[in-house]
């Protein structure tokens, strides 16, 4: 009963195999290779759109990229308070950012209220030497709390990015739970709603190690070789990423894994408002289910062997707790089986 984080979960046999197909030979190195270059076009057939992808082998660091390829002197860039660019990242963007500074926008639901973005970019944009200026705006998808942003609402977002005459980043650590939910295509919910840069994560959805950084404005990527390499993120055998997002994109396995992911997490919700002790804290849209029960509820379940964790109360989250009551964190993953769903629905009954 592993639902810590989506992280726990191991790489998917596919996945695995390709990487074990591609263990031999040689190839150009530092993603010059043949194999590079045969996933780079595949990600632009995906999206429809011509594209600058750079492998990178964390979250972390294509977020932080993605800031410091469009960062200028006294940046400051805009999310949710409770993204994980702003409360996760150990500061990786600040430093790899020169300095950058990620200010909050607050909204409910785990997401950035429009009018509230439009406010807080104003006094920076053009800004002063001493307040800095405004260099970008993030959103999460979905987002850390497990919410998504439809198509219209990323409209208003980057309409207001166009007004400012700044780029949409958008963390897609989760982007497959997200797209998979909305049932679009990759480009409508990306480039076709204003987002100039994504931050694509495969880890979490059954590669060993695979994240990339997609610029949408091939010249936002300008600077993105000397970055990368300076950051310590440049693979030289980059090409073992490469045959990761090969198998990952054949014959969609992708959305796939995604969908299962999903359908868990509904599974999982559906044993949580059953319980007698414990309900959701909102409704679920992606891959990670919020429950609210009592805190010597999760300490027994957890000594049955559950593993998944505490979340904080955050603002406009909408909820109430009671006298002894917390919020917890539930993530399913492509390995999460219904057995062991079944297993904790029964602990809870």
């Amino acid at each position: 009963m592993f639902f810590a984080s989506d992280n726990w979960a191991g790489a998917h046999p596919q996945i695995a195999d390709a990487l074990k197909a591609h263990a031999g030979g040689f190839d150009v190195a530092y993603g010059a290779g043949a194999l590079d270059h045969r996933v780079e076009a595949r990600f632009a057939e995906i999206f429809d759109h011509e594209v600058s992808v750079w492998f990178l082998p964390t979250g972390t660091a294509c977020n932080s990229l993605a800031l410091a390829a469009v960062n200028r002197v006294g940046g400051v860039a805009f999310a949710h308070p409770e993204a994980h660019i702003r409360e996760d990242e150990g500061g990786a963007p600040e430093f790899l950012a020169s300095g950058v500074r990620v200010r909050p926008v607050p909204g409910n639901n785990g997401k950035i209220d429009p009018a509230n973005l439009h406010a807080t970019i104003k006094p920076f944009s053009p800004g002063t030497v001493n307040r800095g200026r405004a260099l970008g705006v993030s959103i999460t998808q979905a987002s850390e709390i497990g919410t998504i942003y439809s198509p219209g609402e990323i409209d208003a977002i980057s309409g207001i990015c166009r007004e400012f005459d700044l780029p949409l980043h958008m963390d897609g650590a989760r982007f497959a739970n997200a797209l998979v939910t909305l049932g679009c295509a990759p480009a409508d919910m990306t480039w076709k709603r204003g987002v100039d840069i994504l931050s694509f994560g495969g880890t979490k959805n059954g590669c060993w190690c695979a994240e990339a950084l997609v610029f949408f404005q091939p010249e936002m990527a300008r600077d993105m070789p000397q970055l990368r390499k300076r950051s310590g993120h440049l693979f030289s055998k980059s090409r073992f990423v490469a045959a990761q997002f090969l198998a990952y994109f054949d014959n969609d396995l992708w959305l796939d894994l995604a969908r299962h992911a999903n359908a868990m997490a509904t599974r999982l919700a559906a044993a949580v408002e059953a319980g007698s002790k414990t309900r959701l804290a909102w409704q679920v849209e992606a891959n990670e289910v919020f429950a609210v029960m009592p805190e010597s509820e999760f300490d027994r379940l957890t000594a049955a062997g559950a593993r998944f964790h505490p979340w904080p109360k955050t603002a406009g989250d909408g909820v109430t707790l009671a006298e002894g009551e917390i919020i917890v964190r539930l993530v399913t993953s492509f390995a999460t089986e219904t057995s062991d769903i079944d297993r904790f629905a029964d602990l809870l009954s």
